[in-house]
């Protein structure tokens, strides 16, 4: 009994340090990969610069080439990190509060909604630009309750919620459509919510999404532990002094706020917040100490390399970030429903 109880733990022990290793390993590489990605973005366009050229442009002495890369490439590259960043935990977020691992803000309708509030601030009063953002938030927020309240029949099915949300999801995209027909698709504007444009982004779009971004994934580390004990029965967690409804009310709200203000900078993106939390459990595991962090540096990587392949793919005319999502998202769905009972 000896033996075999010290067989057990010493596999249990490798276990648990082959684990580790891969998490280190796995946060690591997602960092370099991202280092290398935003050093290759950059250098995308008829200006390219060495990263001595790039380093000395920017901290030590003038030079036209990375101020004008500075004022038009940067922006671009550091809205589609955030904005990556926030829907990736958006989206582990969900998952863990509605316990359905096909969850994301872009498939439940949470996006769509807070493009259509974002859309009408646009297009109808535009000397509201700044309050964007909170438009956004109540739509997703609204959107939300929508589906949650459809889904609702004596408990909540993750078929159920899947399949309202899409019901959600294509009612507000139909209307946000409208809305941008009326408007007569001003590019600079309402289409690019609508579509996902983030061609003509500038430093004061960066600057309106950085700090809710900071605030969001801020929240959301500070609720890992209660996601975390989401994942256990209610019965067990209310045990353990969880306050279960409220605890998911604030979770849903957090996530909501994520994916609403990404949405209105970038527009609707559809998967990355599906994608990206199922790699980052395949790499680093289940426990949300570890995944949400993960989920940040490989939310702003995947969305930085779907805007990056959109504008090379077809150069010198670019693909929306969102459309190659959808083309790169829509098969994983489909290989995750496969999987799925």
């Amino acid at each position: 009994m000896d033996l075999k109880e010290n067989d057990i733990l010493s596999k249990d022990h490798k276990n648990l340090r082959n684990k580790r290793i891969r998490t280190i390993v796995s946060f690591v590489m997602i960092i370099i990969l991202l280092v290398i990605l935003f050093f290759i973005s950059v250098n995308i366009g008829s200006l390219k610069v060495s990263f001595k050229k790039l380093f000395d442009g920017l901290f030590i002495k003038y030079n036209p080439d990375v101020a004008t890369i500075y004022d038009l490439r940067f922006p671009r590259i550091i809205i589609s990190m955030l904005a990556g960043a926030a829907i990736a935990v958006s989206g582990v977020l969900f998952q863990a509060v509605l316990k359905n691992p096909l969850a994301d803000p872009g498939i439940i309708g949470i996006s769509s909604g807070a493009g259509f509030a974002a859309v009408c601030i646009t297009a109808f009063a535009p000397t509201l630009y700044f309050f964007t953002p909170v438009a956004a938030c109540f739509g997703g927020i609204a959107a939300f309750v929508i589906v949650y309240a459809l889904s609702w029949k004596g408990g909540l099915s993750p078929l159920r919620i899947i399949l309202t949300g899409v019901a959600v999801e294509a009612f507000f995209t139909g209307m946000s459509s409208v809305v941008n027909s009326m408007s007569g698709g001003d590019r600079t504007g309402v289409a690019s919510i609508v579509e996902g444009n983030i061609t003509q982004k500038t430093w004061d779009d960066a600057a309106t999404l950085f700090p809710y971004v900071v605030v969001g994934l801020v929240l959301s580390v500070l609720f890992i532990g209660r996601c975390n004990l989401l994942a256990l029965e209610d019965k067990t967690a209310r045990s353990l002094g969880v306050n279960v409804n409220r605890t998911r009310i604030i979770i849903s709200v957090i996530a909501v706020i994520l994916a609403s203000i990404s949405t209105a900078v970038v527009g609707a993106i559809s998967f990355l917040g599906l994608i990206v939390p199922h790699i980052g459990r395949i790499l680093v595991g289940s426990d949300h100490k570890r995944l949400v962090p993960f989920s940040v540096f490989a939310g702003a990587f995947t969305f930085l390399l779907a805007d990056t392949i959109g504008r090379t793919i077809c150069r010198p005319y670019e693909v929306s970030a969102a459309v190659v999502m959808s083309v790169i998202g829509g098969p994983f769905f489909i290989l995750l429903l496969r999987g799925k009972r």
